[in-house]
């Protein structure tokens, strides 16, 4: 065992000792994650163009409904004519486009029925679909102000108020009810925090270092091709004591480059209390030997560098895409299902569950067993694989 362990610290000290290895399983991680909350984080989840023909410049409701939508933070509005919308439809530049009718304020303020119409290429797009619900909401919204204002005229008509005072007395209304409504909607957060850093943190962690200890089962394959493993074999060490070394340096490696990267989230993002962070760290040990006994197995099968390259990569990729490393994989589905299959399913559920307030082990105790179950079963079946490759003693 003491041999096992002197093998695992002279890999590890190799692994820190490589620039290109600690730039890819440390820096490139760190630097996706950046560009990822950068460009993502503090943002809206829609940011679209309203384009308008305006028919009735002159008109009062047809003006404050575009500054209406204009004060929109997620959306522009862009004014075109007719001629130029219908030029921009026909060569798709644009895929919807609402026009205010001429005569439009008129006929509001008549209490005569008006409509906003759109002209559109297709289904309009996605954008174009929720930018027409949003003007259809503002239209619906200026509406009901002016009906409200012509039914207090209407009250107020043998009093001797002019349309002005009507008009600010029921704009301010309408303004103090904008500020400060009489009924609220407030959101409750069920279940994990759903903020960025909650979302991508746990899948580029789990992504890389999957990879990166996969990856490494290359390095075996070429230590058993170039006769390093035969030569060691010659001196007192053992297969078994050779296959724990790599074992150990393989959950080393993957540990440490957890540690690393939750100890950098834990102080940037606030995410943990120091129990938390505890908690997290022992999800992490045992997902990087459950990651160590697959790369491995994968350093077993091969023959060649390059079979362990693409079983690598191929294996990654996979277990990324069925384990819903960066989008939810919605409940009742196929791929939900297969997706029970892949290590990452449970390592990302345990992190980012761990990253929720109030919660402990027991709250993670089924994604918990399961990676403690791969790493027992994926350690015996390595250790078979590796005693039976490398001819073992």
């Amino acid at each position: 065992m003491n041999r096992a362990l002197v093998i695992a610290l002279k890999e590890v000290r190799s692994y820190l000792r490589d620039r290109a290895d600690l730039a890819f399983s440390l820096l490139l991680p760190v630097a996706i994650f950046a560009l990822m909350y950068g460009a993502f984080s503090g943002q809206t989840l829609f940011n679209g163009t309203a384009y308008v023909v305006n028919e009735d410049p002159q008109g009062v409701y047809s003006q404050r409904l575009i500054e209406r939508l204009a004060e929109q933070d997620e959306l522009e509005v862009s004014l075109l004519t007719r001629q130029v919308a219908e030029t921009k439809l026909e060569r798709s530049d644009v895929l919807l486009v609402s026009i205010i009718p001429e005569g439009f304020s008129a006929q509001l303020t008549a209490g005569w029925p008006t409509e906003i119409t759109f002209m559109q290429r297709g289904n309009g797009g996605q954008e174009g679909q929720i930018v027409a619900s949003m003007v259809r909401g503002e239209a619906d919204r200026l509406s009901q102000e002016v009906q409200a204002e012509r039914q207090v005229r209407s009250a107020l008509a043998s009093k001797a108020i002019s349309d002005d005072q009507i008009e600010t007395a029921v704009q301010n209304l309408l303004e103090r009810e904008r500020e400060l409504p009489l009924v609220e909607v407030t959101e409750t957060l069920l279940g994990a925090d759903t903020s960025m850093v909650h979302q991508t943190l746990p899948g580029i962690l789990a992504m890389f270092v999957l990879f990166a200890i996969t990856m490494s089962s290359r390095t075996v394959v070429e230590e058993r091709r170039k006769g390093t493993l035969e030569r060691l074999l010659t001196t007192r060490l053992t297969v078994s004591e050779m296959f724990m070394g790599k074992f150990l340096a393989g959950t080393a490696r993957g540990f440490v480059q957890t540690f690393l990267l939750l100890t950098l989230a834990y102080i940037v993002f606030r995410l943990f209390t120091p129990l938390s962070f505890l908690m997290v760290l022992l999800v992490a040990l045992v997902f990087a030997a459950a990651a160590s006994t697959l790369g491995l197995i994968i350093a077993s099968v091969s023959r060649t560098d390059d079979q362990a390259s693409w079983i690598s990569v191929f294996f990654t990729m996979a277990t990324v895409m069925l384990g819903g490393t960066f989008f939810e994989i919605p409940e009742g589905t196929v791929l939900h299902t297969i997706g029970k299959a892949s290590i990452n399913t449970y390592s990302i559920g345990a992190f980012q569950t761990l990253m929720a307030p109030g919660v402990g082990l027991a709250d993670v105790s089924l994604e918990l067993a399961v990676l403690a179950g791969v790493a027992v079963v994926g350690f015996i079946l390595s250790r078979v694989l590796f005693l039976a490759a490398t001819g073992g003693r």
